[in-house]
């Protein structure tokens, strides 16, 4: 092998950043994996049969308040037509309702019924029990922290120093 062949090297910080970012996406593989096994229980318990895609939009819903499909769908990265057959299940189920906008009568609003609130807390209490029970050791500022992390890694931001 030639000194033109050689491999760069590389240097300590170059290492030391793949090794972080490899053990940051095995991380999140498995957040992912156990996020998806609590919305399909969670999704279940909401609605039999209910698929994790649609508690999403319920739990997306309850969390943001009335909203209309188009801001879901981009708030989601989805698809319309996605959402609006998501919207009409749900609101089949007596978990939505639409209403007329205030601000704009040619648009709908998309809110949980009382039956769709009532359905949403009790299916999520179990989960959010556990979340409290994993977190219930960790310091606030730790707690703070993450969520910043989290928020600033799925919006594409560099997070503050």
């Amino acid at each position: 092998m030639s000194e033109t062949d050689a491999p760069e090297p590389v240097d300590a910080e170059a290492r030391d950043h793949r090794a972080a970012v490899d053990r940051l996406e095995g991380a999140i593989a498995e957040l992912i994996s156990r996020i998806r096994r609590f919305y399909a229980q969670i999704a279940d318990e909401v609605s039999p049969g209910m698929l994790p895609g649609t508690f999403k939009l319920l739990a997306t819903i309850g969390r943001i308040g009335p909203t209309t499909s188009s801001a879901l769908a981009h708030r989601l990265t989805a698809d319309k037509g996605m959402i609006s057959r998501q919207i009409t299940d749900l609101e089949k189920l007596g978990l939505i309702e639409r209403t007329a906008d205030p601000d704009d009568r040619r648009s709908r609003l998309i809110s949980l019924t009382p039956r769709g609130r009532e359905r949403l807390d009790a299916a999520r209490g179990p989960y959010e029990q556990m979340l409290s029970q994993t977190l219930a050791e960790w310091p606030t500022a730790s707690i703070d922290q993450l969520t910043d992390l989290l928020t600033a890694f799925a919006s594409g931001e560099i997070p503050q120093r």
